[in-house]
Formats: structure tokens, C-alpha cells, sequence
């Protein structure tokens, strides 16, 4: 009976741990380091992966858009201002998108994001899995 208990609660203690990962993968802008840590090192459930790829994309999709609409406003006479609304529109997105995921992980339902969870297994998958 004891070793039943010990087994049990050794499995609540790995998807307490899992659980935790994968929030900590969802941190914006943070979470892209353990992200990346976690897939350098091909460590952790297929689940944890997964999301570490997704939270890989996210966060270098929003850099990329970060920089490429900061440069295109600075550089602009016109579209400055439109520019820096659209930047801050994609900036606050990627937060709030963060922040849903959070939200769905804690519930216990999928991080699946269409266009990016499958561009984040196809192609992130290749280069660091």
C-alpha cells in the first residue's frame, strides 16, 4: 500500500513540475530562455517540447515584427505614427496571446495555436529537436 502511495504521489509531483515548466515556457519575452534551454538539451515530455517550440516561435515572431515596424516608423515621414500603433498592436497581442495560453495550460486543455504550432513543429522541430 505504501509503494502504491509513493508511486502516486511521485507522478503528481512530475506534472506538478510539467505543469510548471510549461507556464514558465509561456512567460513573455522570459520564457524564451528556458524555451530554448529545454530544446538545446532535449530534455522534458513531448508536451513540454511542444510548447517550448511554440513559445520559441511566438517570441521570434514578435521580435522580428518588433524590429522590422520600429525601423519602418523611424525611418518614415508618413507612416511614423501608423507604424508605432501597429507595433504597439503586435507587441500587445503577443502579451495577451502569452497570457491565453497560460490561462489554457492551467485548465489542462492543448496550447495549439494554428498557424503557429504547426509552422513551430515543422520547422523549429528540424533545427533544434
Amino acid at each position: 500500500m505504501k509503494h502504491f502511495e509513493s508511486t502516486l504521489s511521485s507522478k503528481i509531483k512530475k506534472q506538478d513540475i510539467s505543469l510548471l515548466g510549461m507556464l514558465i515556457y509561456l512567460i513573455p519575452v522570459i520564457g524564451f530562455f528556458p524555451s530554448l534551454w529545454t530544446l538545446y538539451r532535449r530534455e522534458g515530455s513531448r508536451e513540454q517540447l511542444r510548447t517550448s517550440r511554440l513559445s520559441i516561435t511566438l517570441a521570434l515572431t514578435w521580435i522580428v515584427g518588433y524590429i522590422l515596424l520600429g525601423t519602418g516608423a523611424s525611418t518614415s515621414d508618413f507612416f511614423a505614427l501608423r507604424l508605432q500603433i501597429l507595433n504597439s498592436f503586435v507587441t500587445s497581442g503577443y502579451f495577451v496571446v502569452s497570457a491565453w495560453l497560460i490561462i489554457r495550460t492551467v485548465k489542462g486543455k492543448s496550447q495549439r495555436i494554428p498557424v503557429f504550432s504547426n509552422f513551430a513543429e515543422k520547422v523549429l522541430s528540424k533545427y533544434l529537436s
